[in-house]
């Protein structure tokens, strides 16, 4: 795992490690890289609940709750799954805040209304959900990469204010 990676989950620990509050996760493209980064500092389980890879449309409506409708209008690659993801993880999972992503990392399967490098990261509080979209295809293992550091990246900012209020 990168250094970037370690830093980021470190600074995840600090935050969660003396709250009482708790995370999970719900990963399509990503398929439990964020978890993985998570976990990689010892002590995670005081926080971290556990995450759910969701790559089928039917694992995001049955453990997630993710709509139906939602998934045949739009399609899993939207704002609005992630949003859904988010919720429907911090409901299954029991937590304070969970972590999303839905994409298409590549190298195929992309469209032209949703091309390869589309990835819509969800973050927050069932809540308060908040998104961020990467537009960018720098092929699969680095789309990865940016998308587990990004959620990262996003959960620390968005517990940052959280935390200050």
């Amino acid at each position: 795992m990168e250094l970037e990676t370690k830093v980021l989950s470190l600074q995840i620990q600090e935050a969660f490690y003396n709250s009482k509050e708790t995370l999970g996760t719900a990963e399509s493209c990503t398929g439990g890289r964020i978890a993985e980064a998570l976990i990689a500092v010892p002590g995670t389980s005081q926080y971290f609940k556990g995450g759910i890879v969701s790559y089928t449309n039917e694992v995001k409506e049955n453990l997630l709750g993710v709509s139906h409708e939602v998934l045949e209008e739009q399609t899993a690659v939207c704002e609005e799954v992630a949003k859904e993801m988010v919720i429907g993880a911090c409901k299954t999972l029991n937590v304070d805040y969970a972590i999303s992503s839905t994409g298409i990392a590549g190298p195929t399967g992309g469209t032209p209304n949703i091309p390869v490098g589309t990835i819509w990261l969800g973050y927050g509080s069932k809540d308060d959900v908040r998104t961020f979209l990467l537009t960018e295809d720098y092929g699969r293992d680095i789309n990865l990469a940016i998308a587990t550091n990004k959620a990262l990246h996003l959960l620390i900012d968005y517990l940052k204010e959280k935390h200050k209020q």
